[in-house]
């Protein structure tokens, strides 16, 4: 798939803004007045820019509106709604925390428990689809909601049980390229399947389908070298979740190793972000022969 980095920004800063406002709604950390205002100002920044990178990726960003009518089928639209839900909810538990100097925390709870439900949405726009075997499995929303609670515990300071999601994290992105490298040769697709042609016998190509590429080639064809997978497969290992815990435990916590451990943690982020798009291989392009 074409890694659009629309799309990278949205799925990586969104999770780390309901992630965020997830340990918010269950207390951790204990913030009022300005110290509130700050945390869920960070939060929102993240979730709600996130969100608005994605349409970035729409052919025509004024149709994102009609992406909300759709919720009985797409979890597409069912991630616009439950955003939106969660954001308001937990506007007003920020009201009480900033201005009022209380929780309302019946309604931290709900809204944690909706932050983890839209981050839950949108891992599932990309596990539903069989057409791209390397997502259309279990661990892709077990990885994105790792990434959500992981990212939001060291953004809310909770170094303590960030040091271990983010072990975990780490743990679970290698086991996700262990099983995504299998997944095309195990659905069984081929030129045959991609065609229909296949109770005719061996199928192959004998001239492209188009002069030219396509918006489908574009988009879903896309080939990213071995070697430079590897490589990005480790900075992104190493920076996920090793390097920030190094931090955290080699050096005394301050702003500066905090702000660094959220660095190294982003930069690997970033890089295993893009690697989940660029290595995922859609059916279409058995179709084109690039299989």
């Amino acid at each position: 798939m074409h890694p659009a980095p629309s799309v990278i920004i949205f799925t990586s800063l969104s999770g780390l803004g309901f992630g965020l406002l997830f340990w918010l709604g269950i207390g951790y950390p204990e913030v009022y007045g300005m110290s509130a205002f700050g945390m869920f100002f960070v939060a929102y920044a993240l979730a709600v820019g996130g969100l608005l990178a994605s349409t970035a990726h729409l052919g025509n960003p004024k149709n994102a509106i009609h992406a909300f009518s759709q919720w009985r089928t797409s979890w597409l639209s069912r991630e616009g709604v439950a955003s939106i839900v969660t954001l308001l909810v937990m506007a007003v538990y920020a009201i009480g925390m900033i201005f009022l100097g209380q929780r309302f925390q019946i309604l931290g709870w709900i809204g944690a428990a909706l932050s983890l439900f839209t981050v839950f949405t949108t891992s599932m726009i990309y596990a539903q689809l069989k057409t791209v075997p390397r997502w259309n499995m279990r661990l892709t929303s077990v990885m994105f909601l790792t990434y959500a609670v992981a990212g939001g515990a060291l953004l809310a300071g909770q170094i303590s049980i960030a040091v271990v999601l983010l072990l975990v994290l780490t743990l679970v992105q290698f086991a996700v390229w262990q099983a995504g490298d299998k997944r095309f040769r195990e659905a069984g697709h081929t030129i045959e399947t991609a065609t229909g042609l296949g109770n005719l016998g061996k199928v192959r190509l004998l001239e492209p389908p188009h002069t030219s590429p396509n918006y489908l080639m574009k988009e879903m064809v896309f080939t990213v070298g071995r070697k430079h997978s590897r490589k990005l497969r480790m900075i992104a290992g190493v920076s996920l979740g090793l390097l920030p815990v190094i931090l955290l435990y080699a050096l005394p916590f301050n702003p500066i190793s905090a702000a660094l451990a959220v660095a190294f943690h982003m930069l690997g982020l970033f890089a295993a972000r893009w690697l989940f798009f660029a290595e995922a291989e859609h059916v279409v392009g058995l179709y084109y022969d690039k299989r």
